[in-house]
């Protein structure tokens, strides 16, 4: 019988607690033993508290009891994420988590909707979407599970304190049998031979061996970047915000079932509410404003009192070359970055787990696994990046340099051609593997602007005035059933509420 493999996470935070959660929530103790190496005295970014639908079936994977999981990282729920004042000031639109109407004559309905709008007949476009209605009402329940429902055409994340979360599964994981190591590491030893990651040796003086090393060591790459030296691949050409600052406050009657995300002269506010408090922050260009300037311009537009001053953050945008080298894998900001824009940071660290469990090596080299993960992780990456990319390119702004000089910028050809076949008829390809799919091209798009001048012609099978009596029914069918749904706060203050005390958690918050 082989002997477990013997995995060394280095680095806790949200992208080592998850990736231990998964190894040991799936994986038996005679197949791996897993070890995690983590200093109370080095921070973690901990900002990461807006999560994508994908979350749930991370969570639902390992065991996690999701309304466990939200009492004690006092969690909310989302529909999907508002942003204002990206296509032009004044402007405000969501990307839903979840369909805008349902097929109507053989074609996807925007087709139907962009042939209604250049008839001038069709309402907004958020009007046909069940996430996008609940989200501007304040309102929340699960999805129907019955797929006919008019109300089983959304999906839904969360938004959680980070660091909560990293303590919740380092408790999970260590009732498991986790091993967890208090230290911080000074050395990483290479085999002379082989050039493989032998040990670590902590500032005790212990050395800790290995077969397989995750580097969940944040922006450091302590192995990756610092002792193997792996390539980084720079996309701050299209992604010119570099600093972030975040500073939460007090609890907001706002309580929203989801993020907003404001476009402000050299970057973009996020509002992310939580039960016990509000996470705000500003990401922006250097380039194009003062960190003093940036601190005074987040300070002077918060809803709530400040918690405490704001914590600064540097990055570049872009991710390592190779994330799986040699024997170590790199694994949320150790592989790479992207600003929480879209909330994909928890995403990606997931990717790479859920891609390692399904590529687990037997011994802990094996190029041809390591080349796979690569592939599977950096076409993740970069499809991100593109859809990121077209909030900033896809803009009528005129107030600022920055939104001019996005608007000009030149833009990878995979994000180039999917704008010039939506501009000209409205096509969204739909691919196998990538994060996004073809509903959240559609509602930046429209929300930005960027509308198709034609559509697909098998919409003109059906007469015009059945597809607008069609429309319009299902727009009176979504906005009745939303109004029967409970409040944001009153479902979750009945169904995981957490230790923190709630204000103003009634049907009128």
């Amino acid at each position: 019988m082989n002997k477990p493999l013997e995995i060394v996470i280095v680095g806790g935070g949200t992208a080592g607690w998850m990736s231990a959660a998964g190894l040991v929530g799936v994986l038996k103790p005679d197949q791996v033993k897993v070890r995690l190496v983590e200093s109370d005295d080095i921070g973690t970014v901990g900002v990461g508290e807006a999560t994508l639908p994908q979350m749930r079936e991370f969570n639902d994977r390992i065991g996690i009891v999701e309304s466990d999981m939200m009492r004690k990282t006092n969690a909310t729920f989302k529909l999907g994420i508002e942003f204002r004042d990206w296509g032009f000031k004044g402007s405000s639109y969501v990307h839903p988590f979840g369909a805008h109407g349902r097929p109507l004559g053989g074609v996807g309905f925007h087709h139907q909707w962009t042939r209604a709008r250049l008839a001038g007949r069709a309402a907004d476009i958020g009007d046909y979407s069940y996430a996008i209605t609940a989200s501007r009402r304040n309102r929340f329940d699960f999805p129907a599970t019955d797929k006919t429902a008019v109300n089983s055409t959304y999906d839904y994340a969360y938004h959680f304190d980070a660091g909560l979360y990293a303590r919740y599964l380092r408790g999970w994981c260590e009732a498991r049998g986790l091993t967890r190591t208090e230290g911080k590491v000074m050395e990483v030893r290479l085999d002379p031979t082989s050039g493989d990651v032998a040990a670590i040796v902590l500032e005790s003086g212990e050395v800790i061996t290995g077969d397989l090393f995750i580097d969940c060591s944040g922006f450091r790459g302590l192995i990756i970047g610092g002792a193997l030296n792996g390539p980084f691949e720079d996309w701050t050409r299209w992604l010119p915000c570099d600093r972030a600052l975040a500073v939460p406050t007090e609890r907001s009657e706002d309580f929203t079932p989801y993020t907003r995300s404001t476009a402000l002269e050299a970057g973009w506010q996020w509002r992310i509410p939580l039960q016990h408090r509000t996470g705000n922050g500003y990401v922006y260009s250097s380039s194009f404003i003062s960190d003093d300037e940036a601190i005074t311009r987040l300070m002077g537009n918060l809803d709530g009192a400040p918690l405490m001053d704001p914590k600064p953050i540097r990055f570049k945008s872009g991710r390592r070359t190779a994330s799986w080298t040699r024997n170590c894998i790199a694994v949320g900001l150790a592989s790479g970055f992207l600003e929480p824009l879209e909330s994909t940071s928890i995403y990606l660290t997931q990717v790479a787990v859920l891609t390692l469990l399904d590529l687990l090596p037997r011994r802990p080299i094996d190029p041809v696994l390591a080349e796979e993960f690569n592939r599977v992780v950096d076409n993740e990456y970069d499809r991100v990046r593109d859809f990121l990319i077209l909030h900033y390119k896809a803009n009528n702004r005129t107030d600022s340099e920055l939104w001019r000089h996005c608007r000009e910028m030149e833009v990878p050809d995979t994000l180039r051609e999917k704008m010039a076949l939506f501009g000209h008829r409205g096509h969204i390809a739909q691919y196998k593997d990538g994060l996004f799919s073809p509903p959240s091209w559609l509602s930046v798009f429209v929300g930005q602007g960027v509308l198709p001048t034609g559509y697909h012609p098998m919409a003109d099978s059906l007469p015009l005035p059945a597809v607008l009596e069609e429309m319009e029914a299902l727009r009176t069918r979504i906005s009745d059933r939303v109004d029967a749904m409970p409040s944001h706060a009153d479902f979750v203050r009945d169904y995981c509420a957490g230790e923190a005390p709630l204000k103003a958690m009634g049907a009128g918050a």
